[in-house]
């Protein structure tokens, strides 16, 4: 045997082998969101959001009004060693005057790797003058009285604004489930 053969050889058990971990390894990442706007008082409008690694492969409806829902998907980048990180927002428009003064905000983070980082999330609610990039930046990084964030592991996440309260859980498997409700401050007394 010269060389080369041996060489060959080599190559096609390393090849085989790798063929043998991608198929046992889940290497699918994506993050669906759910979200149920049970206020009274405020529509979810004007949907925006960032995403730092992966794509979204299902948008956001544009509104979603009283007793109504709305679903999300983000997807990892194709071919691509990384998850699916990114953010959402939608403008709370008070149903009375049609203005709005706030909106709420839901980040997730689906590692690549689900065996070395955990699957993690955060919901609050912020001005209108912040971007969803400013917004993914200060709810990835900071601590804040405006939002919560945890991992899907832990328990679930409520926020409580002056206007509405915001409920989420988080599925925490190699493809993820957000649950995310959105109902009015006053209907939790």
């Amino acid at each position: 045997m010269d060389i080369v053969d041996v060489a060959f050889a080599i190559a096609d058990t390393v090849m085989s082998v790798g063929g043998m971990i991608a198929k046992a390894v889940p290497t699918h990442r994506q993050c669906n969101i759910e979200i149920e706007n049970n206020s009274r008082n405020y529509t979810l409008q004007n949907p925006r959001m960032y995403t730092r690694r992966g794509r979204c492969s299902k948008p956001l409806p544009p509104t979603i009004g009283q007793s109504s829902s709305g679903e999300v998907e983000f997807k990892k980048t194709p071919n691509m060693a990384c998850g699916s990180i990114g953010i959402f927002t939608y403008d709370l428009v008070d149903n009375d005057t049609t203005a709005a003064s706030e909106q709420i905000a839901v980040l997730f983070k689906v590692p690549f790797d689900h065996n070395r980082k955990s699957n993690k999330y955060a919901v609050g609610v912020f001005d209108m003058g912040k971007t969803c990039r400013d917004l993914f930046q200060d709810m990835s990084k900071k601590m804040d009285t405006v939002f919560v964030r945890g991992k899907a592991k832990d328990n679930g996440l409520s926020y409580r604004g002056e206007h509405v309260t915001i409920i989420a859980t988080m599925s925490d498997c190699h493809t993820p489930v957000i649950k995310v409700e959105v109902r009015d401050t006053d209907a939790n007394m």
